[in-house]
């Protein structure tokens, strides 16, 4: 699966685009500022980031999203082009075709529906005009604050994988699994 380069998607109060070097500075200070919430939960939160990781980190995303092999999508306040977070389409199976959707948001912006209102437009995205018949949400059994965002949504729960990871402090993960497939009567998605 291809996205058009560059890409943007708008919704009521955001707007989601293709990675780009120019994005870096803002990534930065937002990933920096956030890093104490992402550290449980994402294994790319290991460490302050430099300019430089940065810069070289937006091209990297840029590049993966141009060939194809990875979508990761930055996220901006639409009035003030700020940018808030990271989203993305990952680990797509062209077979069935699925998506696996990822996010965080830039912790002072955390409790403003956001992320659901990202979720809730990219699952609407990549069912309707990317054609997917199944969208996928993982995390860890243990990030309440992120689980909420597919419930509220109206995902299914799949199933809890026991002990199928680690944390980044070594101990064993549960992974939950959420999904919504393309039959699946879902009004809560439409509401953003």
């Amino acid at each position: 699966m291809k996205l058009p380069h560059p890409f943007k998607l708008e919704t009521r109060r955001l707007l989601l685009t293709s990675p780009s070097e120019v994005d870096a500075m803002q990534v930065m200070e937002a990933v920096n500022e956030s890093l104490e919430e992402l550290q449980p939960w994402m294994p790319w939160a290991d460490h302050a980031y430099t300019e430089e990781e940065t810069i070289e980190n937006c091209r990297e995303a840029e590049a993966k999203f141009i060939d194809g092999s990875d979508h990761r999508l930055h996220v901006f306040l639409k009035d003030s082009l700020t940018y808030i977070g990271g989203t993305g389409l990952h680990r797509g199976d062209p077979s069935v075709p699925s998506v696996e959707i990822g996010y965080w948001v830039r912790t002072p912006l955390a409790g403003n529906g956001y992320v659901t209102e990202v979720v809730a437009n990219l699952t609407r995205y990549a069912l309707s005009e990317l054609g997917v018949k199944r969208v996928e949400i993982r995390m860890s059994a243990d990030n309440e604050r992120s689980r909420r965002i597919p419930e509220r949504l109206g995902f299914h729960l799949d199933g809890i994988l026991r002990h199928d990871s680690r944390h980044e402090d070594g101990s064993l993960r549960d992974t939950c699994v959420y999904s919504v497939i393309d039959t699946d009567p879902n009004e809560l998605i439409n509401k953003y």
